[in-house]
C-alpha cells in the first residue's frame, strides 16, 4: 500500500527544525493501479492470454484425436530381407533432418544444427530480457527482429519437411509433383567443393558480414543487448541464415562443401 503524508509545515524549536504529521491518506499500490489503467488494446497475459492458448491447444488435440481415429498411420509393408528399398523416409517430423543430410555433412546436419536450434530456443529468455519490449509485447511492429527470426526459422523448417516428404523419391532424388517417382532418375551431376583457402575466405567474409555489420548499422540494438548477448544472438542468426545459403549453392552450383578439413566438412 502507498501512503501519502501531508505535512502541516516546519516547527522550529531551538536550533532544530521538526516536521509535524497532519494526516495519512490511504491509496492503491502501483501494481493494482496499473492493472485497472492499462492502455487500450492491451490485456493481461495471465489469465486472459494463457486461457486462449489453452483453448487453442485443446482444440488441436481434439482434431488430432479425431484424425487418428479415422486415419491409419502411413506405415510401410513388412520388411523383406532379400530386397533393399531404393529409399527410406523417416517419420514426417524427422524428414527435415533427413533433408539437411542432402546438403550438409552428417555431423552438422544430425548433431550440430539441431543442437543449436534447441540451445537457441532455450536461451531466448536470457538473450531477450528487454523490460520494455521483451515482456508482454507481441505486436510485430514492436518486435520485428524477434518475430521475424522466429517466423523465418519456422518457415524454413516446414519447407524442409515439405520438400523431404513430397518432393523426394528413389535415392533421395528431387521430383516435381508431375514426375513419376517410380522412374529412377540418373545420378546427379558431379559435385565439387571449395579449395581450402577459398572456403576459409568465404566463411570469414560471411561471419564478418553477419556479426559486425549489424553492430555498425544498428548501434542502439548492439548497446541494448550488450556484447555477450549480441554475439550469442547473431551467431545463432548466422547459422540460421547459412542453411538456405548452403542449399542454394548446392542446388544452383552443385557445391558439396564450402570448407573441407580432415575433421569435419561444412
Amino acid at each position: 500500500m502507498t501512503e501519502k503524508i501531508v505535512e502541516e509545515g516546519p516547527v522550529t524549536t531551538g536550533d532544530k527544525e521538526k516536521l509535524r504529521l497532519l494526516t495519512v491518506v490511504r491509496g492503491e499500490t502501483l501494481r493494482n493501479r496499473d492493472i485497472y489503467e492499462r492502455p487500450p488494446g492491451y490485456e493481461l497475459f495471465f489469465p486472459n492470454f494463457v486461457m486462449k492458448e489453452l483453448c487453442v491447444g485443446l482444440a488441436f488435440l481434439i482434431i488430432i484425436f479425431v484424425w487418428a481415429y479415422f486415419k491409419d498411420s502411413p506405415l510401410y509393408e513388412l520388411s523383406n530381407p532379400a530386397e533393399t528399398p531404393s529409399h527410406i523416409k523417416a517419420a514426417w517430423y524427422f524428414v527435415g533432418l533427413q533433408e539437411l543430410l542432402a546438403y550438409f555433412d552428417p555431423y552438422l546436419a544430425g548433431a550440430i544444427i539441431p543442437s543449436m536450434i534447441l540451445a537457441g530456443l532455450y536461451l531466448i529468455p536470457f538473450i531477450d530480457p528487454d523490460p520494455v519490449k521483451g515482456i508482454g509485447r507481441f505486436a510485430f511492429k514492436e518486435r520485428k527482429f524477434a518475430i521475424g527470426c522466429f517466423l523465418g526459422g519456422v518457415a524454413m523448417w516446414y519447407g524442409l519437411l515439405l520438400v523431404g516428404w513430397f518432393f523426394r523419391g528413389p535415392y533421395w532424388s528431387f521430383y516435381w509433383p508431375w514426375e513419376d517417382q517410380s522412374v529412377v532418375k540418373a545420378t546427379e551431376v558431379a559435385l565439387w567443393s571449395f579449395p581450402l583457402s577459398a572456403g576459409i575466405a568465404f566463411l570469414v567474409c560471411y561471419g564478418t558480414l553477419v556479426l559486425i555489420l549489424p553492430a555498425v548499422i544498428f548501434q542502439n540494438f548492439f548497446f541494448r543487448l550488450g556484447l555477450i548477448r549480441y554475439l550469442i544472438t547473431f551467431n545463432l542468426f548466422a547459422v540460421m541464415c547459412f542453411v538456405p545459403i548452403k542449399i542454394f549453392l548446392r542446388s544452383a552450383f552443385s557445391v558439396k562443401y564450402i570448407l573441407v578439413t580432415p575433421w569435419f566438412n561444412i
